[in-house]
């Protein structure tokens, strides 16, 4: 049984018809397992983390905790523990203070928890740091602080609302790596939500991606990686190739020409993918004039406007990539075609 589920949740502002946050909205977490949940502003991603910590009432549906339904627990009976994007700290405390606060407000003793704060700030890295003022931590260490204390009393559920979204690229990618490892050692159940894809797809057990008070897809990773839902889901992943088509006989027709699918691919009117891997310069192919390259490290990305079609983005090695203004012939690889489900 999950640990937490949503049945039918629906959250409504106003009176017009379009006026759902959530609308009807199905989701189970298992015990131990990290969930993110991605979408663009407005989809209803901070919402559902809402409605979850008892923040926000819900029109319609049941919130579940261990079997049991929430609709009259109070947000502090609810054993959930809540980390903001601002952290929100208190700066007229402590770090020591900070993390101890949630401890106090549930009746531990000063030795109980002096013992767990201890042991909490050596858990995120900061050993000691119970004397410090939050003024002068940074930005990397307040977010530990505001772990910390969300960790403190023990959620049966940790929820995390943008929780890196202020840090900077590198501090960021570095603390996703560690809060998989400390998720992974204290067999924390965690529901968080963000825009960032790379946040969510290094963090997460299962990702799910929100549209207009929906689900449109979850699922690992790895699934949604490979095997995004609709136009919309591959889009929102920052894939541009997606074209209209119909597929028969294990060949698409497409404004680029035929390009084969993968064996068992859906027939009919559809819509593919093509991964910016997998088109190929060749010696042959579709020719195409190169708009723009960019540097990406480990490949360099090109823009590329074929002689039929709309644009295409590509990416290859860094030996031998065209100019900008060359014209070069480009193939598709069937292993990096999606043919879409639809929306």
């Amino acid at each position: 049984m999950a640990l937490l589920q949503l049945e039918g949740v629906s959250v409504r502002f106003g009176e017009r018809a379009d006026a759902y946050a959530l609308d009807r909205v199905d989701l189970r977490v298992a015990e131990h397992e990290t969930v993110c949940v991605l979408g663009p502003s407005g989809s209803g991603k901070s919402t559902l983390l809402r409605v979850v910590a008892g923040l926000q009432s819900v029109s319609g549906g049941r919130v579940l905790l261990g079997g049991a339904d929430q609709a009259a627990v109070p947000v502090h009976r609810r054993g959930v523990g809540l980390m903001f994007q601002d952290h929100q700290l208190f700066p007229h405390r402590d770090v020591g203070g900070n993390v101890a606060f949630g401890l106090r407000m549930r009746g531990s003793s000063k030795t109980s928890s002096e013992g767990r704060v201890a042991e909490l700030l050596e858990l995120v890295g900061l050993p000691g740091a119970q004397g410090r003022a939050v003024a002068s931590l940074s930005g990397g260490e307040q977010q530990r602080v505001a772990l910390a204390r969300a960790l403190a009393p023990s959620p049966r559920v940790l929820m995390l609302d943008e929780p890196l979204g202020q840090l900077d690229r590198g501090l960021r990618e570095r603390l996703v790596v560690e809060l998989r490892g400390l998720f992974a050692r204290l067999g924390t159940t965690v529901l968080a939500v963000t825009h960032d894809q790379g946040e969510a797809f290094a963090l997460a057990d299962r990702v799910v991606v929100m549209r207009d008070g929906r689900i449109a897809q979850a699922g690992t990773p790895l699934e949604v990686w490979e095997r995004p839902a609709s136009e919309f889901v591959a889009r929102f992943l920052g894939f541009e190739n997606v074209i209209e088509t119909v597929v028969s006989g294990g060949v698409a027709a497409t404004a680029w020409g035929e390009v084969q699918v993968p064996a068992g691919a859906p027939e009919g009117e559809r819509q593919v993918l093509i991964r910016p891997a997998g088109v190929v310069l060749s010696p042959q192919g579709l020719g195409c004039e190169v708009l723009t390259r960019t540097f990406r490290g480990t490949h360099v990305a090109l823009l590329l406007r074929p002689q039929a079609g709309p644009v295409l983005e590509a990416e290859c090695g860094l030996a031998g990539a065209p100019a900008v203004g060359d014209r070069v012939a480009v193939t598709f690889a069937p292993a990096e075609v999606v043919v879409l489900p639809g929306e």
